[in-house]
């Protein structure tokens, strides 16, 4: 019997996975513009003040870095962060059209579901999140090949995380219009709080406090640290904080995906 459920688990979760990526991944413009977002903030923001940010007071306050060696990192996890996190949208256009309900009286539970969901979209943000860092990597002065494999882990669990909290604010949400409300209210504090363009090396004490507590600010240090060895904090820790948030938020978001499909 225990077998059975772990089948039927682990079943529901590989169907759901690979489901959000096909359905990403068929969806041709919406492919195009997810790339094009972090690729106009590389080149258009990030080149274009590469070459009026010179200097050592902008190093300093950039921890060190040359613009292109601190922005790579960070526009790399914006990527997978704005990925990841609409990525809660499909849970609404799902109940808009049925399909979720067709979901839900399949014999599985439903946290799997939903974890199968989290897995599809994490995997479509991670991608996203390489194919913009193999772009970008170029461009950077002398980046550390070794911290790849850390550079992957942390996009990974960082693709989990706001995959996760964008599919609890979709579950709980009635329609779309509340939905991109909530998401951009909160999008766009979380990018620039998370560190992804802008320095936070010598910004205010509380300002500092205050980035600590998104999560964001943990994968864009992490992948900082990885490639050039600068970072706010040491890379263990940002690793461990990643690790300890992700099934934190994997489970609020399976309990809010069970409570919002009960009735």
């Amino acid at each position: 019997m225990r077998r059975s459920y772990e089948a039927s688990f682990l079943t529901a979760v590989a169907a759901m996975a690979y489901r959000q990526v096909r359905a990403f991944l068929r969806m041709r413009p919406r492919v195009v513009m997810s790339f094009m977002r972090p690729l106009m903030w590389l080149f258009f923001f990030g080149l274009g003040w590469a070459m009026s940010l010179r200097g050592q007071a902008v190093r300093t306050a950039l921890g060190g870095l040359s613009f292109t060696d601190f922005i790579v990192p960070g526009v790399s996890m914006m990527a997978v962060f704005f990925t990841s996190f609409f990525a809660g949208t499909s849970v609404i256009w799902d109940r808009e059209f049925g399909f979720l309900k067709e979901t839900l009286v399949a014999p599985a539970p439903r946290s799997a579901v939903i974890l199968g969901r989290v897995l599809g979209d994490s995997a479509v943000a991670v991608l996203q999140g390489l194919i913009t860092l193999a772009i970008a990597y170029p461009l950077m002065d002398e980046p550390n090949l070794l911290g790849l494999p850390l550079v992957v882990a942390a996009m990974l669990l960082t693709a989990l995380i706001h995959a996760s909290l964008g599919s609890a604010i979709g579950s709980v949400v009635n329609n779309i219009e509340t939905f991109q409300l909530i998401q951009m209210t909160m999008a766009m504090p979380m990018m620039f709080m998370g560190g992804t363009v802008v320095p936070l090396y010598n910004a205010p004490a509380w300002m500092r406090m205050a980035s600590m507590a998104v999560p964001l600010t943990y994968g864009v240090d992490a992948a900082r640290s990885a490639l050039t060895g600068v970072g706010l904090m040491p890379l263990w820790l940002d690793m461990l904080v990643l690790s300890l948030l992700t099934p934190a938020f994997v489970l609020m978001t399976a309990k809010a995906f069970e409570n919002a499909t009960a009735s």
